[in-house]
């Protein structure tokens, strides 16, 4: 039984099937997603609602809270990759000898390649895994695509290894991804997703329509380990955000051959450049595009209350669901306020110029990004700084230079586009200012726009 009880809106997650013994209570499968609405009389049962809306009471113990992932060390898909290690190194490491105590780095005698390090019988044998057209070996007869499906193998079976590989050595301040999203109750199974068909490419892999457990989802596809890797930190934050108007996370399948499985909620109308463009001023009145400005204010001030930063705000990364609803997406860049990061992929248009120039990124860097993403909403979809050269871009802004008013847009909206590209950082308003600013453009001129 819990000790404290969970408040109103909890999310939860079946551990066990419950068939229900009256009509009040609400049947599930283990694997539901539930949510909480009160706390009965009797603190050993919640009444809840499934995601088709059914209410009913449950047993408390059947049922796991879903909590964000916040580990306190580094969440590793691979938490047995120790990268550039000496073979000393590695020895030193795999002392007190155990056998069948193992980890992999990186060659140093052969840049490129790979070791697999493994105590055996007091002593440590050291296999270069090499790389052959792409795939991965070590004896040249079975071939990986990836480490982890090598380590996958060896731990089933010997297959010529001095020993199976029975204990993964973790690097120091690692957790292994897989336990802390199991942890927080947001692993999936694999068998109950149905991959359809594929509505976006990226560099990193697909993303697909799928079916999960009857209900229309998205679903990130990343078959590459090392990509995998990066996309875990997205999965992370999105487990620890939640409102109305960011794409909801909801579940994540780990495979034990590297490949990974974002599972979100779909959002039928697609990303909001795109719609934007395909609409245009006929489809689109002066309501529609206010909601949206509205929707992503909304989002960005949470965002801001919870002290993260988005990194990659613009049209390109809000999706719009079926009732028309904007939600902000892909998190691959959000990191806890205030931190710095490569700046060679920076979408240059969107980026403010603090952040291009000193990597300075925090939430008035979002703002600033904001306003760009205002001015793409009311130019339904035009690339920002028409007619500038891209290399042009940078200067001209940082000597004051501002994009035109868009046709059609009202000077109130306009003006807050202003007032995000202030070149003082410190001088931009807050989201949640904004967001105030744009109710009351709604409030008072809604009818009029």
């Amino acid at each position: 039984m819990t000790e404290t009880p969970w408040p109103q809106g909890t999310e939860c997650v079946a551990r066990y099937n419950f068939k229900g013994t009256s009509e009040h209570d609400l049947p599930f499968n283990k694997g539901d997603l539930l949510s909480i609405i009160v706390v009965t009389k009797d603190p050993n049962w919640y009444k809840a609602k499934n995601s088709a809306g059914r209410e009913g009471t449950i047993p408390a113990n059947y049922v796991q809270k879903r909590e964000g992932v916040k580990s306190g060390g580094k969440l590793s898909l691979m938490p047995w990759f120790h990268g550039k290690i000496t073979r000393n190194q590695a020895e030193q490491l795999l002392c007190p000898p155990e056998t069948g105590l193992f980890l992999v780095r990186e060659s140093t005698n052969f840049p490129g390649d790979y070791t697999l390090c493994v105590s055996c019988d007091g002593k440590v044998e050291h296999y270069r895994i090499i790389y052959h057209n792409g795939k991965l070996s070590i004896d040249e007869e079975e071939y990986f695509e990836n480490l982890m499906q090598l380590v996958e193998h060896y731990t089933k079976d010997a297959d010529g290894l001095c020993t199976r590989l029975l204990k993964p050595k973790v690097e120091e301040g690692t957790v292994a991804a897989q336990d802390e999203f199991s942890k927080g109750g947001w692993s999936m199974n694999r068998n109950e997703l149905k991959l359809q068909q594929v509505i976006g490419k990226g560099e990193f892999g697909d993303v697909m329509v799928g079916d999960y457990r009857g209900t229309k989802v998205a679903v990130k596809c990343i078959k590459n380990d090392a990509t995998a890797q990066a996309f875990i930190a997205e999965a992370s934050v999105m487990t620890q955000l939640r409102h109305d108007n960011l794409v909801q996370l909801l579940g994540v399948i780990v495979e034990e051959n590297g490949s990974l499985y974002i599972v979100t909620e779909y959002m039928a109308k697609g990303c909001l450049v795109d719609y934007l463009r395909s609409r245009g001023r006929t489809v689109l009145g002066a309501d529609a595009l206010l909601n949206f400005t509205l929707d992503v204010s909304e989002a960005m001030a949470y965002l801001e209350t919870n002290n993260f930063v988005h990194r990659d705000l613009a049209a390109r990364n809000v999706l719009v669901s079926e009732d028309n609803i904007a939600k902000v997406s892909d998190f691959g860049l959000t990191k806890e306020a205030s931190s710095t990061q490569d700046t060679a992929k920076l979408p240059v248009k969107w980026t403010s110029p603090e952040a291009l120039r000193e990597k300075k990124f925090s939430t008035k860097s979002d703002v600033w990004s904001f306003g760009v993403l205002l001015w793409e909403i009311y130019s339904f979809g035009r690339v920002p700084y028409p007619r500038i050269p891209l290399k042009e871009v940078v200067p001209r802004v940082e000597k004051g230079y501002v994009m035109d008013c868009p046709d059609g847009c009202p000077e109130v909206v306009y003006n807050i586009m202003k007032m995000c590209w202030n070149l003082d950082p410190g001088a931009r308003p807050t989201f949640q200012m904004l967001k105030e600013r744009l109710q009351h453009i709604s409030k008072g001129m809604g009818k009029n726009l």
